[in-house]
């Protein structure tokens, strides 16, 4: 086994943030006349996240971006030279939200920002951008951010899933509590899913979205991963794969050869919905949360259109002193309050009001 690295770098610190409202899929199941609970057991989802009415991407990210440095309180928030948002749910088409993020933990203005956009895998596009500025030495730390507030047509298959959070990675070559051990990307243009200017929720390419895009490239960008730096499946822990929902990741791990409990971790996604963006890298924070010195965490994102990029992380013993310090994945998974589909639908604007003339 080796390193795609020649000095280490990784995770120094993380953070998450995840909305406090839920809607079941049962209850949007009523709404439309379908069967939920058939519909929750095949998605394996029980509910997703919802963001209230003063929360998006922008607010999901601060918070995740605060979480973070708040396990690295001996981290000067001047010394974040990099800021990358990965989102397709940006609140403004042309003014970015990493700028704001920089502004409110302090690493502006002496930082570079920006959003970065590849459907569900942006965020973790940033996390390889950033690696290899702090192992060239443009930086000391950056951060990482994936987030989205995920959108989906009212009774298309996509609203059961479509939720809200995401993941903050503060990533440098001292302090690290995950050692990157190296990084692979596999990317084809398949057009399984996509979303027009202008348009106010995305649309799916049916037949392309299973196997010619999810499980090719995750599958794909996993073994070339594990090929490359010679690991098996009994060199790794715990495994987090992009959750559309909670069928696909275990399907991924099966093909694979990873049994459940490598993957079971990970599945942020039967109780908040796909966080998009946030979905693969909140699932690597739920594993961070319980990790011991010397696991192995493989991670694969998969973002339409389409790609997937893979890391292997090998926890070091740091990790220990960081994990108190801020909010678990779990602690905002169960801090939450259920609204019905007529609360959910009016606060994500699926319920127009019109003036009276």
């Amino acid at each position: 086994m080796g390193s795609d690295f020649e000095m280490p770098v990784g995770i120094v610190a993380y953070g998450v943030y995840i909305p406090r409202l839920r809607v079941s899929v049962e209850e949007i199941a009523r709404v439309w006349n379908e069967d939920g609970k058939s519909l929750s057991k095949g998605l394996n989802v029980i509910e997703k996240s919802v963001p209230d009415i003063d929360e998006d991407t922008i607010t999901i990210s601060v918070e995740a971006a605060l979480n973070a440095m708040k396990q690295v309180p001996f981290i000067s928030p001047q010394d974040v030279g990099a800021i990358y948002v990965g989102s397709e749910s940006h609140p403004y088409a042309v003014k970015p939200t990493a700028v704001t993020v920089a502004e409110a933990i302090g690493s502006a203005p002496h930082c570079t920002c920006a959003d970065l956009e590849f459907a569900c895998k942006a965020g973790t596009a940033g996390m390889q951008m950033i690696a290899g500025m702090t192992v060239s030495g443009q930086i000391r730390y950056g951060m990482a951010i994936g987030a989205d507030c995920s959108q989906g047509r009212p009774g298309d298959a996509l609203e059961y899933t479509a939720g809200a959070g995401g993941a903050a990675f503060l990533i440098g070559t001292d302090h690290v509590i995950a050692e990157l051990e190296g990084t692979y990307s596999f990317t084809t243009d398949t057009p399984d899913f996509f979303r027009r200017p202008g348009q106010m929720f995305p649309r799916h390419g049916s037949r392309f979205t299973g196997k010619p895009a999810y499980f090719k490239h995750v599958v794909s960008a996993t073994r070339g991963l594990m090929e490359r730096l010679g690991l098996t499946v009994q060199d790794v822990d715990y495994v987090v794969f992009h959750q559309p929902n909670g069928k696909f990741p275990i399907a991924a791990a099966k093909m694979l050869g990873f049994p459940l409990e490598k993957v079971e971790r990970s599945l942020a996604v039967r109780y908040i919905g796909n966080t998009y963006s946030g979905a693969s890298m909140v699932g690597l924070a739920r594993v961070l949360d319980v990790a011991k010195e010397g696991d192995r965490i493989l991670v694969t994102s998969f973002g339409s259109g389409a790609g997937s990029d893979s890391f292997s992380f090998v926890i070091t013993d740091e990790i220990e002193d960081r994990r108190d310090r801020a909010p678990t994945v779990d602690e905002y998974i169960n801090n939450k309050k259920n609204i019905t589909y007529a609360e959910y639908a009016k606060i994500r604007g699926k319920i127009v009001e019109h003036e009276r003339e």
